[in-house]
């Protein structure tokens, strides 16, 4: 009878320790997620034949509102012109120049507190160009910044960024971006 006992628990015993391993694996499957031909940074997770993804790693800003448990992406659609002068450019030569940035923002469903345009070289440096704070809510709105001079000192692609904030306390968040190739 005691050999019984010792059976069921061992059997009891294997059949949790299976089904733990079996929805730990389900959990932590981890995928590669690629976007726009750029693998995501955190990836993602396969669960229940689902892919779950963290919503930072689609270029939003993201606004978290824990009284109601509500996350909301913001990613407004931004066209970014480069304008030297009255001319519009892309690429350009090594060396200093003096340009401007337009950008046309529309689809914005939120509120948002700021917004900055930023340009990136190609080790990564980011040199902030010029922000403003979004007095009304605008679903849509032009923002152009004041010319400034900008040295490409290397050949490479530099990254003009458009960025929102969406609380005063937050960080700006890139959600836009124009490339620009500097050439030799």
């Amino acid at each position: 009878m005691k050999w019984k006992k010792v059976m069921a628990c061992m059997l009891v015993l294997s059949l949790m320790g299976g089904s733990t391993l079996l929805f730990a694996d389900s959990v932590n499957e981890r995928v590669r997620v690629w976007l726009n031909g750029h693998e995501l940074k955190d990836g993602g997770y396969l669960i229940d034949g689902k892919t779950y993804v963290p919503v930072r790693e689609f270029d939003g800003a993201v606004d978290w509102n824990p009284a109601n448990g509500q996350v909301q992406i913001i990613k407004p659609n931004v066209h970014i012109f480069l304008f030297k002068g009255d001319t519009v450019f892309g690429n350009v030569n090594k060396g200093k120049l003096k340009f401007n940035v337009f950008s046309q923002v529309d689809s914005l469903n939120n509120d948002i507190h700021s917004v900055k345009v930023a340009i990136e070289d190609p080790s990564g440096n980011i040199k902030d160009i010029q922000s403003q704070e979004v007095k009304d809510r605008k679903d849509n709105f032009w923002f152009r910044t004041y010319d400034f001079t900008y040295d490409f000192k290397t050949a490479g692609k530099y990254s003009v960024g458009f960025y929102v904030k969406v609380k005063s306390e937050d960080g700006f968040v890139k959600v836009a971006e124009k490339v620009i190739t500097a050439l030799n």
